[in-house]
């Protein structure tokens, strides 16, 4: 089992960057994949970017390519998503997520076992 904290968002403008954080605690050796989602409000949890632990594979959804950019440090043990070009639609609690277990639907919050808190992104137009 593992404990994530999330931290880097804010308050910025359209066209600006943020980078968010994820810090990794406890036993890493036992998650497969970690995950960004987000959630704005009155809507469900989105998947954003996700990295496979091992292989450092990542992967997007079509509407952030380009935009957002999902890395890890395995020294740090954290995992960072660089959001580039911010959009107001982009507002929402962003949250890093850990799966535990190989599964074909990675893109679903269900696939994931272990979650942060959630850091808030509000982007201005």
């Amino acid at each position: 089992q593992v404990q994530l904290v999330e931290s880097g968002g804010g308050l910025v403008q359209a066209g600006d960057s943020l980078r968010l954080s994820c810090t990794i605690s406890g036993r890493t050796s036992s998650t497969y994949a970690m995950g960004w989602f987000r959630q704005a409000p009155g809507k469900g949890r989105e998947y954003v970017a996700r990295i496979m632990w091992n292989t450092g594979s990542v992967y997007y959804p079509d509407f952030v390519k380009g935009r957002f950019t999902i890395s890890r440090d395995n020294y740090k043990n954290t995992v960072y998503l660089q959001m580039d070009s911010l959009e107001p639609e982009d507002t929402a609690v962003y949250y890093c997520a850990a799966a535990s277990r190989a599964g074909p639907l990675l893109t679903s919050p269900h696939a994931y076992d272990t979650w942060g808190q959630g850091t808030q992104v509000t982007v201005s137009s």
